[in-house]
C-alpha cells in the first residue's frame, strides 16, 4: 500500500511540473504577441461559428482584432465610438440589428437605435 501512495505522489508532482511549464511558456509566448488597439465588440446574440479563424491579432488584416465570437475566434473590426450623437428613432418600424457598434458603420455614420433594433445613420 505504501508503494502505491509514493507512485501517486510522483505522478502528481510530474503533472504539476508539466502544468507549470505549460503556463510559463504560454505566458512568454503571449508577451511576444502584439495586440492591436481597440476593444473586441461584445458578443452578439447566440454564438458564432465554432472554428478558430485566428489565434491573435497578428492573424487579422488591417485594424481587425482576433475576438471570441461565442464559440470560436474570428477577425472582427474593433469596437469604436465615433463623434456625434444619434437622433431619436423615427416612426418607421425597424426591428433588426444592422450594426452593434459605430466601427461597423461606413464613414462618419454611427450605430444608432431604431424603434426596436440598431442601424447605421448620420449623426447630428
Amino acid at each position: 500500500m505504501e508503494q502505491h501512495w509514493s507512485s501517486v505522489c510522483a505522478l502528481i508532482l510530474a503533472l504539476g511540473a508539466c502544468v507549470h511549464f505549460d503556463v510559463v511558456f504560454a505566458a512568454e509566448a503571449e508577451c511576444n504577441l502584439t495586440a492591436k488597439p481597440g476593444v473586441c465588440p461584445r458578443r452578439q446574440w447566440g454564438s458564432g461559428l465554432c472554428a478558430e479563424f485566428c489565434s491573435d491579432d497578428s492573424d487579422c488584416l488591417n485594424d481587425e482584432k482576433c475576438c471570441h465570437n461565442g464559440c470560436g475566434h474570428e477577425c472582427i473590426a474593433p469596437y469604436t465610438v465615433k463623434p456625434g450623437r444619434c437622433t431619436l428613432p423615427q416612426g418607421t418600424l425597424m426591428c433588426a440589428e444592422f450594426c452593434y457598434h459605430d466601427g461597423q458603420c461606413p464613414g462618419e455614420q454611427k450605430c444608432c437605435k431604431t424603434t426596436c433594433g440598431h442601424a447605421c445613420s448620420e449623426p447630428c
